[in-house]
């Protein structure tokens, strides 16, 4: 397995961070840098610890938790996205029904719960990327060490993130009131398509 390999895999699995990342974005286009920065820290984060678990629990403790990560990053990502939506909904019913004009109301920002949840649900399946380091190793080896493998992708996932929460302020500004909505919808849509590429 060869260096550029490593980053071609920190890349794809990166992909579900980046979109979360993005509606992150979406929904909060006032974000202050340092916390685009958490974000994309702690996706990293989650993208370098799940496959050094994998790798050095190896195949018995992966094959168990394969058989449930679909289920529950879906169920995590529905929750999510879902109570993004019911928030949003209820927000934009109360403004519209209120006759008089008022300010708008503040927008329930990124906690650091839901944050760690996002991180665990976008980095389940790089489980499965520590078994395949373990057996890269094994049989034509690895370019350094499975964690330092492990780093270059968390490197990856952070980059990614972090430009991803930027374009998704731009287009924030431009949809601020759906913004929410989308955002929620993109989430339950992620969490779909990790269960069905997990179940088919």
């Amino acid at each position: 397995m060869t260096v550029l390999e490593i980053v071609l895999i920190g890349a794809a699995l990166a992909m579900d961070a980046v979109a979360v990342s993005m509606t992150n974005g979406m929904a909060e286009p006032r974000m202050r840098p340092w916390k685009a920065l958490g974000i994309a820290f702690t996706y990293a984060a989650f993208q370098f610890a799940m496959p050094v678990i994998g790798y050095y629990c190896g195949y018995a403790f992966t094959n168990v938790v394969a058989r449930i990560a679909p289920w529950l990053s879906f169920s995590l990502l529905a929750l999510i996205g879902g109570k993004a939506i019911v928030d949003c909904a209820l927000e934009m019913r109360e403004k519209h029904g209120k006759k008089t004009v008022s300010l708008p109301q503040k927008r329930e920002g990124l906690g650091f719960a839901k944050l760690l949840l996002q991180g665990v649900a976008t980095s389940l399946d790089a489980l499965a990327v520590g078994v395949t380091l373990l057996a890269a190793q094994t049989q034509q080896g690895l370019p350094f060490h499975a964690a330092a493998c492990a780093a270059v992708i968390g490197a990856v996932t952070f980059v990614l993130s972090f430009c991803a929460v930027y374009a998704g302020k731009k287009v924030g500004d431009a949809f601020a009131d759906p913004a929410s909505l989308i955002g929620g919808a993109v989430l339950i849509v992620i969490g779909v398509r990790i269960l069905l590429e997990g179940v088919l």
